[in-house]
């Protein structure tokens, strides 16, 4: 163990003087020898799956590619930008690898090239209010990004046994989720919904009422308008104060939309590193798996259940798993993603792959929706697999009454509407028909409204099929 000064000095200038005696590999170019619809085919590079290059002829503004696979002496690259420009022979020519320096007084570290040779993009507190593409670059002409510093967008992975468990509620500020669904903090839960049903406007509320330090939005895959409207009109000034939005529309290469996820998922993970409770809302896990799906289609991958390679379903839970607690409770990451069901299947193959790895499912209904019943979250079909772990037996005990009745009233529902039900022959319906008019304003909530947690569990304790408040606990 080094102790004084002059010991560490002269490790130091050891260190130095083996790093200088070793020899350096020289980066190798290459040329572009192939174009196939976004796939550029180079020779005569030798570079990992993952590391990113420049591909461009003289004269021309180059363009950044990533490798992401290789035939023989053959790699195939992705670019993150427009190929115009781009011709036979372009040069291959692979980023410089940073360099990491010694660090007076911790043992074994020599100078050595880093393994990540992957984007290092912006992060740090100047993200804070500001809209950014995938690669960083500031969309909402606010000027260049301050107090930030270039990190890598890859981490290694949290060991499972090091994350602390989710035992802590999360107020949401969604009576409906508060109430029937609670949430812990750290919990991942996705969003099913399919198209015009709300989930844009929850997830507006989530981000502006939620107890979070940081709230990071990204939008992958969604249209150029919506982006802008979900910035000005759902998610307001007061949520984009405490707020980063990383936006990869529609329009962008499918290698962005992936890098925009992961861009996304990174900067939660900066805040979580810094003991800051952080929201994820990724809009949607869908388009990050069609993004994988034409990556992996267009190098050769052969096609699974519904054209979607074994690659997507790969790709999924390596996402997924870096949100959650953080090690010996420094800062969390709480994530709701969205998941698209085309056609509102839920059988579809990335639905059903979503809640096999997710800690709960939030369903959004046409039908509520469509019957002016919002936030349409159908509840019987929804769960929170930890909220046995986060909420009082009280809130348990009255989450499972609600549940009962609901599901009482709606396979009656029919011979009610028909008039053929008759009170007095089943003494739990006739709880349920009682009830129901209260259930149904407690699920509902103006866009503008917020709910805490405290009042939405006392709301649902209230809930009497005489009609009469009850006396409960907290209440």
């Amino acid at each position: 163990m080094l102790t004084t000064r002059p010991e560490r000095w002269q490790r130091f200038l050891q260190d130095i003087q083996n790093y200088a005696s070793l020899p350096q590999p020289l980066e190798m170019q290459g040329s572009l020898v192939r174009v196939t619809g976004l796939v550029l085919e180079a020779a005569g590079v030798r570079a990992p799956v993952g590391a990113v290059c420049s591909v461009g002829v003289p004269g021309e503004s180059p363009v950044t590619a990533e490798v992401v696979g290789f035939h023989g002496d053959r790699a195939y690259l992705m670019p993150t930008g427009e190929l115009h420009g781009l011709a036979s022979g372009a040069q291959v020519v692979p980023l410089p690898v940073p360099q990491i320096p010694p660090r007076l007084g911790v043992e074994n570290h020599p100078w050595r090239r880093s393994e990540d040779r992957g984007l290092h993009l912006p992060m740090g507190e100047g993200l804070l209010g500001r809209v950014v593409d995938a690669h960083g670059h500031p969309m909402d002409r606010g000027g260049p990004l301050q107090d930030v510093l270039n990190e890598p967008m890859v981490r290694r992975p949290i060991n499972a046994m090091d994350r602390d468990p989710v035992r802590q509620p999360l107020d949401t500020g969604v009576r409906a989720i508060n109430s029937l669904l609670t949430v812990g903090r750290g919990q991942r839960i996705g969003l099913f919904a399919g198209t015009g049903v709300g989930k844009s406007v929850l997830l507006g509320m989530m981000a502006r009422y939620t107890a979070a330090d940081v709230i990071v939005v990204g939008l992958i895959g969604e249209r150029g308008r919506e982006v802008k409207e979900f910035i000005e009109d759902i998610l307001g000034d007061e949520g984009l104060q405490r707020a980063v939005v990383v936006a990869a529309p529609a329009d962008a290469p499918p290698l962005v939309r992936m890098q925009g996820a992961s861009y996304a998922t990174a900067v939660a993970e900066h805040f979580r590193d810094k003991g800051q409770h952080v929201l994820l809302l990724m809009d949607s896990l869908t388009r990050y798996a069609m993004a994988q799906r034409e990556i992996g289609l267009a190098i050769g991958e052969p096609p699974a259940t519904k054209g979607y390679p074994p690659s997507c379903f790969a790709k999924l839970p390596q996402l997924v798993e870096r949100s959650g607690n953080g090690l010996n409770g420094v800062g969390s990451i709480t994530a709701f993603y969205t998941v698209l069901t085309e056609g509102d299947d839920p059988q579809d193959p990335i639905a059903d792959a979503a809640r096999g790895i997710l800690d709960g499912h939030i369903v959004l209904s046409r039908e509520l929706a469509e019957s002016g019943h919002f936030p349409a979250i159908d509840v019987e079909k929804s769960i929170s697999r930890v909220m046995t772990a986060v909420a009082p037996r009280d809130h348990l005990e009255g989450a499972r009454r609600a549940r009962q009745w609901m599901a009482k009233f709606n396979k009656a529902r029919d011979l009610i509407q028909l008039g053929a039900y008759v009170p007095g022959a089943d003494p739990e319906l006739d709880a349920a028909v009682k009830v129901h008019p209260q259930l149904v304003a407690l699920l509902q909530q103006g866009m503008q409204e917020r709910a805490p947690l405290e009042a939405s569990r006392r709301a649902l304790l209230r809930l009497n099929p005489a009609g009469q408040p009850q006396n409960q606990a907290g209440g």
